[in-house]
């Protein structure tokens, strides 16, 4: 009984020291999993820190690539700007290192944004209409480059209020303001997780105090626990210092920007209008000089004349000779200044290309020299082409001196003139249709991709100092728009250069004049005398004016006004042709014309032109004669004998 009840009180306390065996185990065990489950969840919130703070740094440089993008857009449109507005190639550059710094930043933000779906399809949005909005700029730099300001200015104005530029505006806006929606939250989520760590490594402290005696194996462990969030804590807290101070020194840019921009745009100013000063005292003082040589001319001429008109006959014709000569070559210089100037109608009429160009060989082998063989090949049938002659025959002959210049004088220059029948966007911008194409090629050096992409643009040369002005290729580009065209450049490095002129096929015949030009209609001589009514506000014009036509048996009414010419031709119904000037004060000549042809479809009229930009543009002159100041009056015969003809085979 006693042995057992021994043997019990063993057996009992042997399994009481197996279950507290199996106890402690099982506790040990609990208690180092629990150990572990804190030191992964420490480590863990350690890591979702750093991701929260990483996540910060991201939203931040999202907002400053987007501010880029939108800095160099601004930069970018007020270099535009100042370019078409004096033609200045500094802006020029700087409008296309801002076009390609816009890009870049673009490429950043999409690489920054990359893994967020929805900022990713916002910067694939902003980069298409970015392209669209840089094509809508691109098309104003091109009209300025080629000339037409205005047009320029206009398309400039209009991009203000682009759709594309809107549009992008708002993009730009929704990705900063997605970020900052982004940054919030995820400051939120870094105080979360910082708080959550705390938590952690104090339950961790806690439980290390508990298990010191037990887990002394874990010890290095939880040494290690606490290292690591000591290392992430001071990792975050260099992060959020760097950020503070990154966030600091970027406001300090942004104003220290906005005051640059503020002095720079007043300093610019002031340039600007140095520069216009001097260029205009420059100009001013160079036309100055050559019409002082000229008047010098005219002048002494008529002085001399005057002196010898009875004493010797022969010798005073050979003063007003010279007189003549000078004031001719003064009326060359005022020409060339208004074609430069772009003030100049644009007189386009139908002519046959190939007489016309055919009509140039002997200038172009004079101007390019003897060393260079020159053929001109035209298919069969060519159409006629409506554009004005003088300025294709200026296009023709720039090309082939740009032509000289890139073979250095010697080589073979080809014209080719043939029909082609364009499809949408197969050249250039140009609507599909028929058209004439004008080919110049040389057997030169060649142009690169990089070099023809800004051949037209104003002030750009391959040419050394002092042998070209950068002004050639966009006049050339300039005209061939304004004709309704285009101009394409095929171009091999070593190999030589073809420049392509498209120019829209005109529907009517066309008959020559005998000089290789053409004209609409067959212009017959009649010298009887008419009775003419001449408008003009100059008083020492008009005097001269009517005693020409006086001279070559006319009867002329002359008056200073539109409204005088019209109370005299109510009163005059034989008047049978007006000559009127273009601008005049109240009323212009193209205003006049327009009232009296109105009432009287058949009266011929012929303006009379010195500048005519301000008043009428080049469609107002089609289905009249032009007369150009100053003239002769041999010229002035011209006109007043193919005015009539001229007039009554269009209106019949």
């Amino acid at each position: 009984m006693t042995d057992r009840e021994g043997t019990t009180g063993l057996t009992g306390s042997s399994d009481k020291e197996v279950w507290g065996r199996g106890f402690a185990s099982a506790g040990a065990l609990v208690l180092a999993l629990l150990f572990g489950v804190l030191i992964y969840l420490v480590v863990e919130s350690n890591d979702e820190r750093d991701a929260a703070a990483l996540s910060e740094r991201q939203s931040f440089e999202s907002i400053m690539a987007a501010r880029s993008i939108e800095e160099s857009l601004a930069r970018a449109e007020v270099a535009l700007g100042r370019f078409i507005i004096n033609g200045d190639s500094a802006p020029a550059t700087i409008y296309r290192n801002e076009r390609r710094a816009a890009a870049r930043h673009v490429q950043r933000l999409q690489r920054i944004v990359r893994a967020n779906p929805d900022q990713t399809a916002r910067a694939a949005e902003l980069e298409t209409v970015l392209r669209d909005y840089s094509g809508e700029l691109a098309v104003a730099a091109r009209l300025a480059a080629a000339g037409e300001n205005f047009e320029a200015l206009a398309r400039y104005n209009s991009i203000a209020n682009s759709q594309n530029g809107v549009t992008a505006n708002r993009i730009l806006e929704e990705i900063i303001d997605s970020e900052r929606a982004l940054l919030s939250d995820r400051s939120a989520a870094r105080v979360e997780t910082n708080e959550r760590a705390r938590l952690l490594a104090t339950l961790l402290t806690l439980a290390g105090i508990i298990l010191a005696i037990a887990a002394l194996i874990l010890a290095y462990a939880t040494f290690s626990a606490f290292r690591q969030r000591s290392d992430a804590d001071q990792r975050a807290q260099e992060l959020e210092d760097a950020v503070a101070e990154r966030t600091a020194e970027l406001e300090l840019l942004n104003a220290e920007l906005r005051a640059e921009a503020a002095d720079r745009a007043a300093a610019e100013q002031k340039l600007q209008q140095a520069q216009k000063l001097e260029a205009v005292g420059q100009l001013t003082g160079g036309i100055a000089h050559d019409f002082n040589n000229m008047l010098a001319v005219v002048i002494g001429g008529l002085d001399m004349a005057k002196r010898k008109i009875e004493a010797d006959p022969d010798r005073a014709s050979d003063h007003i000779d010279h007189a003549l000569e000078g004031a001719n070559r003064a009326a060359t210089l005022t020409r060339r200044l208004l074609t430069f100037a772009r003030a100049e109608p644009f007189l386009p009429k139908g002519i046959d290309p190939v007489a016309q160009i055919d009509s140039m060989a002997d200038l172009l082998h004079r101007a390019i020299g003897e060393q260079i063989a020159v053929s001109i090949d035209a298919g069969d049938d060519i159409w006629p082409i409506w554009v004005d002659p003088h300025q294709l025959e200026n296009a023709v002959l720039n090309l082939a001196v740009n032509a000289r210049d890139a073979m250095d004088g010697r080589g073979d220059l080809k014209i080719d003139i043939g029909n082609r029948t364009l499809d949408a966007d197969e050249i250039g911008e140009i609507a599909p249709g028929d058209y004439v194409c004008i080919a110049v090629t040389d057997t030169g050096t060649g142009m690169d991709a990089e070099t023809i992409e800004h051949v037209f643009e104003p002030f750009f040369t391959t040419k050394p100092v002092g042998k070209g002005t950068g002004l050639g290729l966009s006049q050339i580009f300039g005209f061939v728009r304004q004709s309704g065209g285009d101009i394409w450049i095929d171009s091999t490095v070593g190999s030589g250069t073809t420049v392509s002129l498209f120019l829209p096929r005109f529907v009517g015949h066309v008959a020559h004049d005998g000089r290789g030009g053409a004209v609409t209609e067959a212009i017959e001589r009649n010298r009887h005398a008419r009775t003419i009514l001449m408008v003009e506000d100059d008083d020492r014009v008009r005097r001269s004016t009517a005693a020409g036509l006086e001279e070559l048996g006319h009867a002329i009414f002359a008056c200073a006004s539109g409204r005088e010419a019209l109370a005299i031709l109510a009163e005059r119904p034989e008047i049978d042709l007006l000559l009127t000037d273009v601008v005049m004060p109240e009323m212009t000549g193209p205003e006049l014309a327009g009232e009296i042809v109105a009432d009287r479809p058949d009266m011929p009229v012929i303006f009379v032109t010195g500048y005519a930009r301000d008043a009428i543009d080049g469609e107002q002159f089609a289905g009249h004669a032009i007369l150009r100041k100053p003239f002769t009056i041999n010229a002035l015969a011209e006109a007043v004998d193919s005015a009539v003809p001229a007039r009554q085979t269009e209106t019949a």
